[in-house]
């Protein structure tokens, strides 16, 4: 089992039940009327400058990115066991689209703040934190009560931009357990970048993959995980394989050490084009972030005592059903992945940190264009991370 963080069960279990009042009499407007003028931090208002209050995106009624509006909220005060942090970044994934959209775990109160990552200073401590000091630079993962272990289906009561306000806000209140410090030569925006995407590539590469030099891994499309995933298996000597339907992108990713790039709309039998290059073996451990629609050809393409990770789901159902004969053919292991631990974490920013690599940011916009940022991911033409600088 996990080492689980409950301290906060009752209370985030209350929360989801009931809407939260925070800014029931705070001015918000949709966040699409929202610009980002000249001197936008000289125009706040006193009030908010004395620290009473703060800028926040809500995910108001979920129908659509047309929904999230922007305001002012009062600052959060930790309680017990809790910490305040000025946030500095905050990055986005797919699954903020889906929040926003109302199809992410049920609906949430319109007063939620939306974004699983992102990192910032601290500002603030309540009762009892030891673990960190004011103005330490930390992030967490979005899952504040996976501490280490394994998975706990528990851990959706404490998930940051879900069932708990995220970090699209200039400060955030989140527990101390959770957080962790950033290496020297990691950066905010780094940090954020490294969230939920970076914990689920490490997840599938590390823990289950155990990967070793002359391993090939295989990521699938070039979104966060997928490039983070090449990225992090290009630290420990693998060969990486990667698809994409745009050569543009694969391009960029041969430039950040990819072996083996294949374009799958030119190349409907990918699987063919892997084990082609593999000499015939196949790959040691595929990061799957499409899903069932694509399972069959990433198991066709394993080696011999493959690990697969199965994160995605985006592709929908395939029509024709899933092969899994590779799976007792081939002896592969298939696990689901859903994110991971503060512990997988500290791994990471240390792999990071200790090989001088930077996490790939796409685009890094200013805390007042979050719309524009989320609109920007849905077209889904980025390649690695979106970024939104707080300040």
């Amino acid at each position: 089992m996990s080492r689980f963080d409950p301290t906060r069960r009752e209370a985030l279990k209350t929360a989801l039940a009931a809407p939260a009042a925070l800014l029931s009499a705070a001015r918000v407007v949709p966040a699409s009327a929202v610009a980002a003028p000249a001197g936008a931090a000289a125009s706040r208002s006193a009030k908010h400058e004395a620290g009473s209050t703060m800028r926040s995106y809500q995910v108001g009624d979920q129908k659509g990115l047309d929904s999230l509006q922007f305001g002012e909220r009062p600052v959060p005060e930790p309680g017990p066991g809790e910490v305040r942090i000025a946030v500095k970044a905050s990055a986005l994934n797919h699954r903020d689209l889906m929040v926003m959209a109302g199809r992410y775990g049920g609906p949430k109160p319109p007063t939620r703040v939306p974004v699983a990552d992102g990192a910032g200073e601290v500002v603030a401590l309540g009762a009892g934190v030891t673990r960190v000091r004011v103005g330490d630079r930390v992030t967490a993962p979005h899952f504040t009560p996976w501490i280490d272990g394994d998975y706990d289906p528990g851990v959706f009561a404490g998930d940051v931009g879900n069932s708990i306000d995220g970090w699209l806000q200039e400060q955030i209140v989140l527990p101390a357990s959770a957080l962790v410090k950033l290496p020297a030569k990691l950066s905010y925006e780094d940090a954020a970048a490294l969230g939920a995407a970076g914990i689920t590539a490490w997840a599938v590469i590390e823990p289950l993959g155990r990967v070793k030099s002359g391993d090939v891994v295989l990521a699938l499309g070039t979104g966060g995980v997928a490039i983070l995933a090449l990225q992090i298996a290009k630290m420990s000597g693998a060969t990486v394989a990667i698809t994409s339907s745009s050569d543009a992108k694969l391009a960029v990713c041969r430039e950040l050490g990819a072996d083996i790039t294949i374009n799958y709309r030119t190349t409907p039998a990918w699987q063919d084009a892997v084990l082609a290059a593999t000499g015939g073996r196949g790959a040691d451990i595929v990061v799957e972030t499409v899903g069932f629609s694509s399972l069959s050809q990433s198991l066709a393409c394993c080696a011999p005592n493959a690990r697969v990770g199965l994160l995605g789901g985006l592709g929908g159902p395939p029509p024709g059903g899933v092969n899994l004969g590779p799976l007792i053919g081939k002896n592969v292991v298939l696990k689901g992945i859903t994110s991971g631990s503060r512990r997988m974490l500290e791994d990471l920013l240390r792999a990071f940190d200790a090989n001088g690599s930077k996490p790939k940011i796409d685009k890094v916009f200013p805390f007042e264009q979050a719309r524009a940022a989320l609109d920007y991911l849905a077209t889904g033409g980025h390649l690695g991370k979106i970024v939104i600088r707080h300040g």
